[in-house]
């Protein structure tokens, strides 16, 4: 689920609106279901033949949404066709130049005119740069790529798409309230508010069955862009959605996506329609909070994973499999090394042979910091508040940090070590000479880290790591960095590891000087090329 607006509406040509006979059909259908029992699980709406597990009645609000949808899709859809058509150039990803009409070639048109093939095998498009629908017409001349399943951006829509049918079937089954549902690195997932009510992985093939009579249907994924009071009417049942559209939502408009009965809030863009996923299967649940905030609502999450071919989930489910036998967590115990405990998550034990290749970690990492010219040090693990507040930490991270109260005086266990090395840097004055200061410590971190999000040995609440700061002069900058990304390059090829670089750049809640920060971004540029 996300939000955005834009300024003139969009148009999905392959996904009008409801047909009469479509209309007629889903009308019957819905005086089918209200025959059952109320909130009884049965062969709901569509599954009378199918023996489907899912609410009869549907909850009251789908009803809701989709005849407001369809109201202000078909005034849309009048208005696309008083839009003015005129002749348009398209150059694809290798220079070619395609001839197409504006407002109604769309970018499956041009895959469509290369080959069929092609055409089947796209999961979506980029167009000048941005993703695009497929089924969505192009307004001007434009640079127009073509995505398949097999790069990242096709894969992450693919997920989401997925996501959007996990919510239709959640909805179907438990009728509670949807938040957020995005593609993740693996897959997707969906949260829903169930009150007094948790998933369970018993339900699983309820769902996945619920989910393949939606794929079976090829559901359209139709995208209208709706102003922003429209959609508080709309989804005026779920209290979730109506506080992302009041605090999220700054601009007069944003979008909503369909797929059969599901309508959702959704900056998109998606695949044409569900039957292009050919294989999925819902992977674990867990509880989680409203947005992080353990003071707000308990959530419940459903996790999933989707793939264009039923091959490739095979494959997966195989490497999950030989995954799980290298499982750190479970090979940790099978040999004594490290275990953890629920009397203090995320916390680990290191046992006597896990204790000693720890030692032996911190030797390693103890001799290159010598030979490069950093100096130990030991910093304390408790401060006062007023140290977080004058670094800035405590007004952005203070959730995520332990605190207490000592003699009146708020404190709070450390969760990186830059501050205390600032103290240290700040206890006399410095001469330039000295610079650059490189200081390193191996002082003990904690950080409040959701339960739910703790995860073996990457994801823990206390921990220790090979931790620096370096003190230096602007005209040192450069060397510094070439310094440091060659102690990375030498410690990853000692264990046969490689790594990817990303550029980190300002965001958009900063603090300092903005002049201190294109200086850094600048070189930070000219060491990464």
């Amino acid at each position: 689920m996300a939000e955005s607006g834009t300024k003139q509406l969009d148009a999905d040509v392959a996904a009008l609106s409801l047909s009469d006979e479509q209309k007629l059909r889903r009308d019957l259908d819905h005086e089918e279901k209200e025959k059952g029992d109320k909130g009884k699980k049965s062969k709901g709406k569509g599954a009378e033949n199918s023996g489907l597990a899912e609410l009869n009645p549907w909850p009251e609000y789908i009803d809701f949404r989709l005849k407001m949808f369809d109201e202000l899709h078909d005034r849309y859809q009048a208005e696309l066709a008083a839009k003015e058509s005129s002749p348009i150039k398209i150059t694809l990803r290798d220079g070619k130049v395609v001839d197409g009409q504006s407002w109604q070639t769309t970018p499956y048109d041009v895959a469509a005119g290369i080959s069929k093939g092609l055409a089947d095998s796209v999961v979506i498009s980029k167009v000048n740069g941005e993703l695009f629908d497929l089924d969505r017409p192009l307004e001007g001349d434009c640079q127009l790529q073509l995505i398949k399943f097999d790069e990242d951006e096709g894969q992450a829509v693919f997920w989401h798409s997925t996501a959007h049918v996990l919510g239709e079937a959640m909805e179907r089954y438990y009728g509670g309230h949807l938040c957020y549902g995005p593609p993740i690195e693996n897959g997707f997932y969906y949260d829903m508010f169930l009150d007094q009510r948790q998933v369970s992985s018993n339900e699983f093939s309820d769902l996945e069955a619920l989910m393949k009579s939606a794929v079976k249907e090829k559901q359209q994924f139709v995208r209208l862009e709706v102003k922003k009071e429209d959609l508080l009417e709309m989804f005026k049942f779920n209290e979730f959605k109506q506080r992302l559209l009041r605090e999220r939502v700054q601009t007069p408009t944003t979008t909503v996506y369909r797929n059969g009965p599901f309508i959702d809030l959704c900056r998109g863009p998606h695949v044409r329609h569900t039957g292009k996923i050919k294989a999925l299967k819902l992977t674990k649940n867990s509880s989680t909070y409203w947005e992080g905030n353990a003071a707000a609502e308990s959530l419940q999450r459903v996790y999933g994973i989707s793939f264009p071919d039923t091959k490739q989930l095979k494959e997966w489910q195989k490497f999950q499999e030989e995954a799980a036998k290298r499982d750190h967590r479970k090979l940790g115990r099978d040999h004594e090394l490290f275990f953890f405990h629920e009397l203090s998550p995320g916390s680990c034990f290191f046992l006597p042979r896990g204790a000693h290749i720890y030692n032996k970690l911190i030797e390693f990492i103890r001799e290159e910091y010598r030979r490069r010219g950093f100096q130990e040090v030991i910093t304390p693990n408790v401060y006062n508040s007023k140290l977080w507040v004058t670094s800035g930490h405590w007004q952005h991270y203070a959730e995520n940090m332990f605190s207490f109260d000592v003699e009146k005086e708020k404190f709070a266990l450390k969760p990186m070590n830059c501050p205390g090395h600032c103290l240290m840097f700040d206890m006399r004055p410095r001469s330039w000479r000295e610079l650059p200061l490189r200081m390193a410590d191996f002082g003990v971190l904690h950080r409040n880290e959701l339960s739910g999000a703790l995860s073996g040995l990457t994801r823990v609440r206390r921990f220790q790591q090979d931790d620096a700061h370096i003190f230096c002069a602007s005209d040192q900058i450069k060397d510094e960095i070439h310094g440091c990304l060659d102690f990375l390059q030498h410690v990853y090829s000692v264990f046969g590891f490689t790594f990817k670089l990303f550029l980190s750049t300002r965001p958009d809640k900063f603090l300092g000087d903005i002049e201190v920060w294109d200086n850094a971004e600048k070189v930070r540029c000219q060491c990464s090329s």
